[in-house]
């Protein structure tokens, strides 16, 4: 009995308010960083995804599920995603990097930004953060994505932080 009210304030309690308080603090760093509702959407759906995921492991513990057992089953789902994904890293390593972008603080949209790139240095002002590019735009017009891996991975420093209008 213990463990279905266990159980149940986890379902009913534990979890929403959990999601409410994550949901909050993604739209508050959004809204300082003048992001848009589409990004912080997209922070969002990442961290709920997260959140139901822990919850899950904590309800199936909970329940006393055999470790050996959920070992061995969590191992082979892993082992199947990681084999599906293992082509797509890149695509993984720019959804963090658009994560850790979004919580850095250190880039706001409307910021005049230089990438020190050898081959390819950018100075434009940043248009937007999406999930998996930096959009950005030079004085000249042009209109550039790049991947948000990069931009953590290349010096970038801010030359002006411009006046911030939200879209």
């Amino acid at each position: 009995m213990t463990k279905i009210i266990v159980s149940a304030a986890f379902v009913v309690i534990v979890y929403p308010a959990t999601r409410f308080i994550i949901n909050k603090l993604i739209e508050k760093v959004a809204k300082l960083n003048l992001y848009d509702e589409v990004h912080a959407k997209m922070i969002k759906k990442i961290f709920n995804m997260l959140i139901l995921f822990i919850v899950v492991t904590i309800l199936i513990s909970i329940w006393g599920v055999d470790p050996k057992n959920l070992l061995v089953a969590l191992s082979s789902i892993f082992a199947v995603i990681g084999v599906a994904l293992f082509a797509q890293w890149s695509i993984l390593s720019n959804v963090t990097a658009g994560i850790v972008i979004f919580f850095s603080l250190q880039y706001k949209i409307g910021d005049k930004i230089k990438i020190h790139d050898k081959d390819f240095p950018i100075e434009a002002t940043l248009k937007d953060i999406k999930a998996f590019y930096v959009y950005l735009e030079t004085d000249d017009g042009e209109k550039i994505t790049y991947p948000n891996n990069l931009i953590l991975q290349k010096g970038v420093s801010i030359c002006d932080s411009g006046e911030k209008i939200p879209h």
